[in-house]
């Protein structure tokens, strides 16, 4: 084998393996794009929501004040971090969270000062939670309304 033929040879094998990195590196790129993409649609699909309500001294019935979309993984509390941001006194900075997990809704306190509420029960562990449930935060009630 001449010294042309060996030189032919290691640019061709060069030139191989330069195409396979390239081809190895656009295919990892294409596959991150595309799971972005699926994750900003998750966040983008309507799940539900939460209506805050309040209770009129004088009526028994639950007035909706305003509503939050749910998505599948909401903070409630009086941090700016928070997916719903709560000014009360009562919250704390990390108050509760609410996620989707295998198919059902899971609402855990986030070890507050004043605990989590649903439907008026203390919250210890992290539970599930149905459509119309109430979730108190505070001196704050949520119902959810999932779709």
């Amino acid at each position: 084998m001449t010294n042309e033929t060996a030189l032919f040879l290691l640019r061709l094998v060069g030139s191989i393996l330069l195409l396979a990195f390239m081809g190895a590196l656009f295919w990892v790129l294409w596959r991150d794009v595309r799971g972005a993409a699926a994750q900003a649609e998750a966040t983008r699909r309507s799940y539900g929501k939460l209506m805050l309500v309040e209770r009129p001294a004088a009526e028994a019935e639950l007035e909706q004040v305003k509503s939050y979309p749910l998505l599948p993984l909401t903070s409630i509390g009086r941090s700016p971090t928070n997916t719903i941001r709560i000014e009360d006194t009562f919250a704390s900075g990390e108050h509760a969270l609410i996620a989707l997990r295998g198919g059902a809704w899971w609402l855990e306190d986030r070890r507050s000062r004043n605990g989590t509420l649903l439907n008026g029960m203390q919250v210890n562990q992290p539970v599930i939670i149905t459509d119309g449930d109430l979730i108190g935060v505070g001196s704050h009630q949520f119902r959810i309304e999932l779709e």
